[in-house]
């Protein structure tokens, strides 16, 4: 198992595992239309490109040469200067079929150590209500800090937990 940091040319792998995980992950919490534009607002090559280019980074994790999952984090710098700053875990996705293996977890490990390196307090991350993966978060020791709904546009909302991990 190998978790790299993806380079500009390798953010269209991210689009791609993203179009193979979500229909799978999301079919029963949001409909066929909420996961494209989700999928087109926050997948493009260009909304990833932007991203990149204002400091988030794209993790790849590869197991036996081929892509299976992903991680992007962005660090998050509250209103008081000499507070320490959050990473905000943004997106993490591992295929299904390798799901329970041990991989999300070592994602997760990685955004802890990136944590720890940049001297954040926390790391959060936002999880649909319906979505298991929550309780896999809990497992980790992360906990609910808030619940909160997102407009997003088009008509759809996310309809989130906030949950966090202390440092």
């Amino acid at each position: 198992m190998q978790i790299r940091l993806a380079q500009i040319d390798e953010l269209h792998i991210l689009e791609n595992l993203a179009r193979q995980i979500w229909p799978a992950t999301y079919e029963h919490i949001i409909s066929p239309a909420q996961i494209e534009f989700m999928l087109d607002w926050m997948y493009s090559f260009e909304t990833l490109r932007q991203q990149q280019e204002q400091g988030h980074e794209f993790y790849l994790l590869s197991l036996a040469g081929n892509e299976i999952g992903f991680l992007a984090l962005e660090w998050i710098q509250n209103n008081s200067i000499n507070e320490q700053p959050e990473l905000k875990i943004n997106k993490i996705y591992v295929l299904g079929e390798f799901q329970g293996k041990g991989i999300g977890q070592a994602l997760v490990k990685k955004a802890i150590e990136r944590a720890k390196e940049t001297n954040c307090k926390a790391i959060y991350l936002q999880v649909n209500k319906a979505n298991s993966a929550k309780h896999f978060y809990l497992k980790l020791g992360f906990q609910v800090r808030e619940e909160a709904v997102f407009d997003i546009g088009n008509g759809f909302v996310m309809d989130d937990y906030i949950m966090a991990l202390s440092l």
